[in-house]
C-alpha cells in the first residue's frame, strides 16, 4: 500500500489519467491503485471536481514554474513563448487540454497579473492585453484540445486524399502569429 498524502494521490491520478484517459478515471480505480478504499480519497478531496481541479494544477506546474518576464524582454517574443510553455505543457499529459479547460486558476492569480502587468508596462492597452491573453489561453486549449483528440487510440476513418494532411505545430504557430498580429496593430493604433 503506497503511503497517501494529498501529493501522492494527485500524483498517482495523474499517472491514471496517462494511462486510461480522462473519461476513465475514476475515484474507484484510483482507490484500488493506491490500495486503499474509496472513501479514505474523500479525506484529501471532498468531491471528484475537486480532485479533478487539484490534477489540474498539477498538470500545469512546468508553464506556472517557467520564468515571468522580465522587463527588458521584448513583449512579443514573450507573448510567443508564454503560449508555446503553455501548449507544451497541456501537451505533457494524455487528455491536458480537456483536463485544464474550464479549470480556474486559482495558484497563480499573482502570476497572471505579474504578466499582465508586464504587457500594459510594455504599452499594450489594458483591455487588449487581457482579451489577447485570454485569446491566446482558449486558442491553445482548442488547438490541444483537437491535437489529443486526434491522436486517439482507435481511430477508424482514413482522411479523404483530397484533405491536406494538417501540422499540428504549424497550424498552431500560424494562428498564434495571427493572434500576435492583430495585438500588435492594435497596440500601434492606440
Amino acid at each position: 500500500m503506497t503511503k497517501m498524502n494529498r501529493a501522492t494521490v494527485v500524483t498517482e491520478a495523474l499517472d491514471l489519467l496517462d494511462e486510461v484517459g480522462l473519461e476513465n478515471v475514476s475515484t474507484r480505480r484510483l482507490a484500488q491503485r493506491l490500495g486503499v478504499e474509496q472513501p479514505s480519497l474523500y479525506y484529501h478531496f471532498r468531491t471528484k471536481k475537486d480532485l479533478l481541479a487539484a490534477m489540474a494544477q498539477a498538470a500545469m506546474a512546468p508553464h506556472a514554474d517557467a520564468p515571468l518576464p522580465a522587463p527588458e524582454d521584448d513583449w512579443r517574443e514573450w507573448f510567443l513563448e508564454n503560449t508555446r510553455s503553455f501548449r507544451r505543457t497541456l501537451l505533457l499529459r494524455r487528455d491536458g487540454a480537456r483536463l485544464h479547460a474550464g479549470s480556474t486558476p486559482t495558484g497563480d492569480l499573482d502570476r497572471i497579473r505579474r504578466k499582465m502587468a508586464f504587457l500594459i508596462t510594455s504599452g499594450v492597452p489594458e483591455r487588449d492585453a487581457q482579451m489577447a491573453m485570454l485569446a491566446a489561453s482558449r486558442y491553445t486549449v482548442g488547438s490541444v484540445l483537437e491535437e489529443q483528440a486526434d491522436a486517439g487510440p482507435g481511430d477508424a476513418a482514413e482522411p479523404a486524399t483530397d484533405v491536406p494532411e494538417i501540422d499540428d505545430e504549424s497550424a498552431f504557430e500560424a494562428g498564434l502569429a495571427l493572434i500576435l498580429s492583430g495585438l500588435v496593430q492594435r497596440t500601434e493604433a492606440g
